[in-house]
């Protein structure tokens, strides 16, 4: 199998997930930028478009992160990033769902329709006029989180999860494009901190990411 990569947040979220995991991705690579991920022949593998995709020995695509980072788990079940029994992986994915759509959704749209409008403009329907809004939005998400987060390690409890990882890179990404670590947000904070040195951190950013000046 190999990772249909590109330079992004959502592809270093699979490639994040992978190292903690100890698995070695093959990857081809796409210029997301120029658009390679919205026209023929990826398109014919995953039609949304989105980055990345997993292509399977087989030619199967699967897409979607939180889908290739189920099924890495589903063939690699150790070390657990969503869990090891039933309670554990419905925890995990109860939080990565409440993650998704109270912050990281509304994080990326905002950055989409405004610092992003040029790259999106002419890929997607978008809505600038509402950008500004759209980042309220995550922003109330984040303190949300914010005031469940104190006195634990990790947002799903005290183990390291694809939840973390999911906002983690979401975050990370966002800081240097209109959306800062707010300062005033202090669990969130220390938490982005202990999440941001671990080595998976540094080793998923993209080799594009350093001149782009965007941890994709």
């Amino acid at each position: 199998m190999k990772l249909l990569n590109s330079f992004g947040p959502n592809p270093r979220l699979v490639r994040m997930f992978a190292i903690e995991k100890g698995i070695e991705l093959p990857t081809e690579d796409l210029d997301l930028l120029a658009g390679d991920n919205r026209a023929a022949p990826y398109v014919s593998k995953n039609p949304g478009g989105q980055m990345p995709a997993l292509e399977l020995d087989d030619g199967t695509v699967i897409a979607e992160t939180v889908a290739i980072c189920e099924y890495l788990e589903e063939n690699q079940p150790l070390p657990a990033l969503i869990g090891t029994n039933a309670l554990e992986r419905a925890n995990t994915r109860m939080w990565v769902r409440r993650v998704e759509l109270n912050i990281t959704e509304w994080m990326y749209n905002g950055f989409r329709f405004a610092e992003g409008i040029e790259i999106f403009r002419n890929r997607m329907l978008c809505l600038p006029d509402s950008a500004a809004d759209l980042k309220k939005k995550a922003r109330a998400g984040r303190e949300w989180l914010d005031g469940l987060i104190g006195g634990r390690d990790f947002i799903a409890g005290d183990k390291f999860s694809l939840a973390d990882i999911v906002l983690f890179c979401c975050m990370d990404f966002c800081k240097d494009v209109g959306q800062p670590v707010e300062d005033d947000l202090k669990n969130l904070q220390a938490w982005y901190t202990r999440v941001a040195a671990r080595p998976s951190a540094s080793a998923s950013l993209h080799s594009a990411a350093a001149g782009l000046k965007m941890a994709g």
